[in-house]
């Protein structure tokens, strides 16, 4: 028995909203993925320049009075 024209108009409507949910969470995990690459390449780059800034400081800090005396201002 053949199927009317609305029958067929309803299932390729549903395949349409079926396929472009699957779109949407493929695109929702493909940005999740990125946002967790995004931020661990950010606190790498974080590390890095506290590492620098770290470095800054102990130069400054060993040229003046030497090593110990800034830990022993620290608890004060």
């Amino acid at each position: 028995m053949p199927r009317g024209r609305s029958t067929f108009t309803k299932r390729q409507k549903e395949q349409t909203r079926q396929q472009k949910q699957r779109e949407k969470v493929e695109r929702r995990n493909q940005r999740k993925q990125e946002k967790t690459a995004g931020s661990a390449d950010e606190v790498a780059e974080l590390h890095e320049h506290a590492a620098e800034q770290a470095a800054l400081f102990n130069l400054g800090s060993d040229d003046e009075t030497g090593e110990g005396s800034a830990s022993d201002h620290v608890g004060e």
